[in-house]
């Protein structure tokens, strides 16, 4: 399946700003707990994913918070970070697979900046 496909819809999502976590509740009873760190490496953006070059890893990020979540159309929300990144659109099905692989796409991530030198701090 795409990225982009929608097999469910949310019914629900919540920010819990003290958290800094995104709450996703799917019409088939799933539910999924999305940290906005992870959330924010791992936007569909072209600035993340890359241009035709490969993913992006974004170090530093790990007190990052959502400031807005707007509707597009009927598909996906556009999250705002409070680093300013402002340009990932996330689809209904985009959403459900970081939730679905939250525990893998966490352990790469970690991975990737240990490989690189990185930290999730400033």
């Amino acid at each position: 399946m795409s990225r982009y496909a929608t097999a469910h819809w949310p019914v629900e999502i919540r920010y819990r700003r003290a958290e800094k976590r995104l709450e996703v509740n799917f019409d088939d009873g799933r539910n999924f707990v999305l940290p906005a760190e992870l959330l924010r490496v791992e936007s569909p953006s072209a600035e993340v994913m890359g241009h035709g070059e490969g993913k992006t890893i974004v170090a530093g990020r790990r007190h990052v918070g959502i400031t807005e979540i707007e509707p597009v159309g009927n598909y996906a929300v556009r999250l705002v970070f409070d680093d300013t990144h402002n340009t990932g659109i996330y689809s209904w099905g985009y959403l459900r697979q970081l939730g679905e692989n939250k525990d893998k796409l966490w352990a790469d991530y970690l991975d990737a900046l240990d490989a690189r030198g990185l930290r999730r701090d400033p």
